[in-house]
């Protein structure tokens, strides 16, 4: 039978963790994680992390393997994973991705565009332009640059404004030329399955889950990586609420408050992302019988189609 991916993601907090080690240890097959703030070893409790013990339990790629001082890129973690693939499915025809980094899980089913990695001069070029000049004037620079892209962006989201910005400064092409959303033939069959919970139940797991963060010290992890506050890594949920604390703009309620409310609208931004992709069969992570019969049944249909 030709190799098959099989995905297992869903919004922050639904349950993929305890789902994932059963399915692993049913399917003998390691777990690759697509999350892409829990391949930094430094960061362990605000990313969720699974623990020491459930590591132990089954072998995972990519959870505290990279430093928050490296970068690591979407592209890197495609590559990365498809010659790890190469490798397991030597022997092993089946293979376990869990997570819910939607460019990440994207990478390596459909692959990216090949945009090229923007050196560090670039970066800081059009950072300080940015600071310096405001989102008003980076947003008529693509206008200049590259019309069709601002057409198409997100004209509040200054990530998404530079990048562009770096793409074309260094290729002296317009981004939009680059982005070519072709979908890339993979050398493997991928099975998605995708968990989710009424809004109201995920909601309140991601409530608590953030209590309970609280509890085993995300302050105290938080405060031990303020030195670098300004490097990605740490530009995410969990982190700089805690920040703003430290800095004294929000009380440490306010701070946890808005933990809860930008998780519950990360997983929102997810839900809307996956709801784009209709090989997506949507399971409560409850139904694992469910979803343990789907799979076989899939598996078996790969291979009848096969011959």
């Amino acid at each position: 039978m030709q190799p098959t991916l099989i995905v297992i993601l869903g919004p922050t907090g639904v349950g993929k963790t305890e789902i994932s080690l059963q399915l692993a240890q049913y399917l003998q097959s390691p777990i690759i994680s697509a999350d892409s703030r829990q391949i930094y070893k430094e960061l362990k409790i605000g990313t969720a992390a699974p623990s020491a013990e459930q590591l132990s339990t089954v072998k995972h790629y990519f959870i505290g393997s990279h430093s928050i001082l490296e970068n690591f890129s979407a592209g890197q973690f495609e590559q990365e994973v498809l010659s790890l693939l190469e490798e397991h499915f030597i022997s092993n025809n089946i293979g376990l991705m869990v997570g819910g980094s939607m460019l990440y899980i994207d990478a390596v089913c459909k692959g990216l565009d090949n945009i090229p990695t923007v050196d560090a001069t670039t970066r800081n070029y059009w950072k300080k332009i940015f600071e310096n000049q405001g989102l008003e004037f980076i947003q008529q620079e693509l206008k200049k640059l590259d019309p069709v892209y601002y057409q198409q962006v997100d004209l509040n989201n200054y990530k998404r404004i530079l990048h562009a910005l770096e793409i074309c400064s260094m290729t002296v092409e317009p981004f939009s030329v680059l982005r070519t959303g072709e979908h890339k033939k993979r050398f493997f069959n991928i099975i998605k399955i995708g968990l989710n919970r009424p809004r109201q139940e995920l909601y309140a797991r991601i409530n608590e889950r953030v209590d309970q963060m609280m509890e085993d010290g995300l302050f105290e992890e938080a405060k031990q990586f303020y030195v670098y506050r300004n490097l990605n890594p740490l530009n995410t949920v969990g982190y700089k609420e805690i920040f703003d604390y430290m800095d004294g703009k929000i009380t440490l309620e306010q701070a946890v408050e808005k933990i809860k409310q930008n998780t519950r609208h990360y997983a929102k931004r997810q839900l809307t992302w996956f709801n784009h992709d209709k090989d997506i069969e949507w399971f409560h992570p409850d139904e694992k019988e469910e979803i343990t019969r789907f799979i076989q049944n899939r598996l078996s249909q790969l291979q009848k189609n096969e011959h």
